[in-house]
């Protein structure tokens, strides 16, 4: 029989899209990543005594959905144990259930010695449920449904995001079954904040990035609305952030701040407190994947902490 394979994946998590919404042409509808720090990882083992794959924990249906698929194309042993340790809450609009897919791939091409193509992978998650474009590396634009990248937009610098967890969760399947998009003002409206998403993540032009950002949250209270919006949008302009940014099939909002700004080791705290005070749901601050420099030290201190 051999001797039993193993291989490990990991996948970085995003903090919702930095735009979501449709095309004209055929009402055809994208998201936006925004990667974060925070994923999933994935060990597969082969056992020769098992019938098809075993996942633990035993909830995580749609990765050994995703194993067994995956070994069906490929031509694999299809037996063995898949274990999954993810940072990143589900149902929250963080694409866990994405990051957790995209790691088992990645444990399954280190076991086996293969290579699965992302666009091969995009597919096979998409046709599971609609996916994030986790298995891309920087910001993409991506048809969720489909399992298509629209365009690679680039990378940012690092930025922090002071995020709030409304409640609940969010059913990815369930959300994305009709997501409204209906008028051809509104679609024209998010083809024209594509392009100049494009064009700002290109010249990391911070503050038009967080502009689309913030529209795009606010588009989305006809479909998904967040009870915190307009608390945040009043935090933005108090504090000067460089915008709002939504799960929009999730429960959170959050702040992007740049750590690089002279006000960023007083805004971040003050920030926090002031969530806090308002008693309004649970506090987290994230830092998104890019370029990460040094840590200031209350981003040291406060960065990943739940409150």
């Amino acid at each position: 029989m051999g001797n039993p394979k193993t291989g490990i994946g990991r996948c970085l998590g995003t903090f919702g899209e930095l735009l979501q919404g449709a095309l004209p042409i055929e009402r055809r509808e994208f998201l936006v990543t925004l990667p974060i720090t925070e994923g999933s990882t994935a060990e597969f083992r082969t056992v020769h005594e098992l019938k098809g794959v075993r996942v633990s924990p035993p909830y995580k249906v749609k990765s050994r959905r995703l194993a067994e698929e995956l070994m069906r194309l490929y031509n694999l042993e299809a037996n063995g144990e898949l274990h999954i340790e993810s940072e990143l809450d589900e149902g929250k609009g963080c694409a866990s259930s994405s990051a957790d897919m995209a790691a088992t791939a990645r444990a399954i091409q280190s076991a086996f010695g293969i290579r699965i193509p992302r666009h091969t992978l995009a597919r096979t998650m998409s046709a599971i449920e609609p996916s994030d474009g986790v298995m891309y590396e920087g910001i993409v634009s991506f048809h969720q449904r489909e399992g298509i990248v629209h365009s690679r937009l680039g990378t940012l610098p690092s930025l922090t995001i002071v995020a709030l967890d409304e409640g609940g969760r969010a059913e990815t399947t369930e959300l994305c079954r009709d997501r409204g998009f209906h008028s051809a003002s509104r679609l024209a409206e998010y083809e024209r904040l594509l392009l100049e998403l494009g064009r700002a993540v290109k010249r990391r032009d911070l503050p038009s990035v967080g502009d689309v950002a913030t529209r795009s949250a606010v588009l989305n209270q006809d479909i998904l609305p967040k009870e915190h919006l307009e608390l945040f949008l009043d935090l933005r302009a108090r504090y000067d952030a460089l915008g709002v940014v939504a799960t929009h099939s999730g429960t959170c909002l959050g702040l992007l701040v740049d750590p690089r700004s002279l006000r960023h080791p007083d805004v971040l705290p003050k920030l926090v407190d002031e969530l806090l005070a308002h008693d309004c749901g649970g506090v987290r601050v994230y830092r998104t994947y890019g370029a990460l420099g040094t840590k200031t030290t209350t981003e040291r201190r406060i960065e990943g902490a739940v409150w």
